[in-house]
C-alpha cells in the first residue's frame, strides 16, 4: 500500500468523521479502523484524538459514538428504541430495548427514546403503524401535542386535550373513541418530536457502547 502522509489521512478521516455526524450516525473508532483499513484500532484513535486536539472534533466521555462537531447546536448521539406503543387498542407497553436509533439532540440534559408504533388510530396525523416515534420526556404538556400516555399501565400515543378541565386523549382516526382518562389513572410519559419511517427494514443499531 503506497504511503499517506499523516496530514493527508486525518483530513480524510476529518472528512469521513464531519459527513457522518451530519448525517446524525457518529462512527465509533472501529467503523474508522475498517473505513481505511488500518490494520490497528490504535492507529484510527490516534487520528481521531488528533483531530481532537486540534479543535476540529469534541469527544463526549464514555461513549464510543461520542465525536461530535464543536460550535454545533445539536449534537448527535444515540437514543434507545424501548418497544412499542399502542395506537389503536390498549397493549401494555413493551420497555425492552429493540436498538438504538441515531437522533440530534439540542441540550446534553433531553432525554429521547424511541417506541414502535402498533396501529393505525394517528394516522391522519401522519403516524402510521410500524413507524418509529421519537418521545422526548416533558414536564409541561400544551394543549395540541401529541404524547405518549400511560392509562392504568397501559400505554398509547394520541393528542392532548384538556376541553372543560378534562383531559381528553384524542385519536386521529374517526374508527377510534376520545379517551378520558382520570388524572389519578393517567401518567403522561413525554411528548412526541419526530416521526421516523424507513421504505426498507432498516438495522438498529445494537449497543451504545461497543468499546
Amino acid at each position: 500500500m503506497a504511503y499517506t502522509k499523516p496530514g493527508v489521512t486525518r483530513n480524510r478521516i476529518y472528512q469521513f468523521v464531519r459527513q457522518r455526524l451530519l448525517d446524525g450516525e457518529p462512527p465509533t473508532v472501529r467503523e474508522v479502523q475498517t473505513a481505511f483499513h488500518m490494520r490497528a484500532v490504535q492507529s484510527a484513535k490516534s487520528h481521531l484524538d488528533a483531530l481532537v486536539k486540534e479543535g476540529r472534533l469534541v469527544k463526549m466521555p464514555g461513549k464510543s459514538r461520542g465525536y461530535r462537531l464543536p460550535g454545533t447546536a445539536h449534537s448527535s448521539r444515540l437514543a434507545p428504541i424501548l418497544g412499542r406503543v399502542p395506537a389503536g387498542p390498549f397493549n401494555i407497553a413493551v420497555e425492552e430495548i429493540e436498538g438504538y436509533i441515531p437522533v440530534r439532540f439540542n441540550s446534553e440534559e433531553q432525554t429521547v427514546f424511541g417506541l414502535r408504533v402498533n396501529g393505525d388510530s394517528m394516522m391522519s396525523a401522519g403516524i402510521l403503524h410500524g413507524d418509529i416515534v421519537l418521545v422526548r420526556s416533558e414536564s409541561e404538556i400544551h394543549q395540541g401535542d401529541i404524547v405518549v400516555a400511560m392509562i392504568d399501565g397501559e400505554a398509547t400515543v394520541k393528542e392532548f386535550r384538556r376541553v372543560r378541565n378534562r383531559i381528553q386523549l384524542r385519536p386521529h382516526n374517526d374508527a377510534y373513541p376520545i379517551l378520558s382518562p382520570k388524572p389519578e389513572d393517567l401518567i403522561i410519559i413525554g411528548k412526541v418530536i419526530e416521526v421516523r419511517r424507513y421504505l426498507e427494514a432498516i438495522s438498529l443499531i445494537d449497543e451504545e457502547l461497543n468499546g
